[in-house]
């Protein structure tokens, strides 16, 4: 089953290739049957919306596709493809996808999200981050034990923690480099591992500290100011992360008072 959040992004995209318009003069003729102006201009909106220019050569291609797509609709109909019951039920939850595309994007238009609330979310993304990025390094091992033992190991002299943690991490993504995890804020890792990783100065090694991926041992390689964006810069993502989020509440919502049996 699609997770709540990935069905939003679903029908978010679906909502931009399925808006109604109404249908006027036709584009073409295939076997009597019409294929709209207006269902080429949708597919013209979708490609643009996709970074492709409105051209006549592309306008040309999208007419060509769609004829080709009602020659080989009607003909599977004619062979009675339509009434197969996978068929069927894929018609269905083409038509519903529509309807639920339809839905999401005339709920962002009618409830858009105030300034007022895109600003409150930047200062508060502002504190989320910091002011500082750190460089960081990890061994993660499954036990208490394990962890202690590898930190008795990096207090040996001439010890190298990139060395001991190629042997030793089980962090398949960073164990190979050394443990390296590169440049993130600290609001990006889990926070006992973020609090820990807070304490320490450039150099320093942490104490074994337990997240629910193990038991960590970290190292602070650097640190450096961390510049945010201003506000303007990022407040289409803002904008779009807190519509989603509304429209995700707003299916929960409606998926509560629904009567499921």
């Amino acid at each position: 089953m699609l997770k709540l959040s990935k069905l939003v992004a679903l029908l978010a995209l679906v909502s931009l290739t399925t808006a109604v318009y109404a249908e006027d003069k036709s584009a073409a003729l295939v076997n009597g049957s019409a294929i709209p102006q207006s269902r080429v201009d949708l597919r013209v909106k979708a490609a643009t919306t996709q970074g492709q220019q409105d051209t006549p050569e592309l306008r040309k291609s999208i007419r060509d596709d769609l004829i080709n797509l009602e020659i080989i609709s009607q003909e599977a109909a004619k062979k009675g493809l339509d009434k197969d019951a996978d068929t069927a039920q894929q018609l269905v939850i083409a038509r519903q996808s529509v309807l639920a595309g339809a839905f999401v994007q005339d709920y962002a238009k009618s409830h858009p999200i105030s300034d007022d609330d895109l600003k409150k979310e930047y200062e508060a993304l502002k504190l989320r981050v910091g002011n500082k990025e750190l460089k960081l390094s990890h061994i993660l091992v499954p036990t208490e034990d394990e962890a202690k033992a590898v930190a008795a190991q990096l207090k040996k002299k001439g010890a190298k923690f990139s060395k001991i943690a190629k042997e030793k991490s089980k962090d398949p993504g960073s164990a190979d480099k050394g443990g390296e995890l590169g440049w993130a804020v600290p609001s990006n890792f889990v926070q006992p591992f973020a609090e820990a990783a807070l304490k320490l100065t450039k150099g320093q090694i942490s104490d074994p500290v337990q997240t629910q991926f193990g038991w960590h041992i970290i190292k602070l390689d650097d640190v450096r100011d961390l510049k945010v964006p201003v506000f303007d810069e990022i407040k289409p993502s803002i904008q779009n992360r807190l519509q989603q989020q509304a429209i995700q509440k707003t299916i929960s919502d409606m998926r509560s008072s629904a009567k499921v049996e």
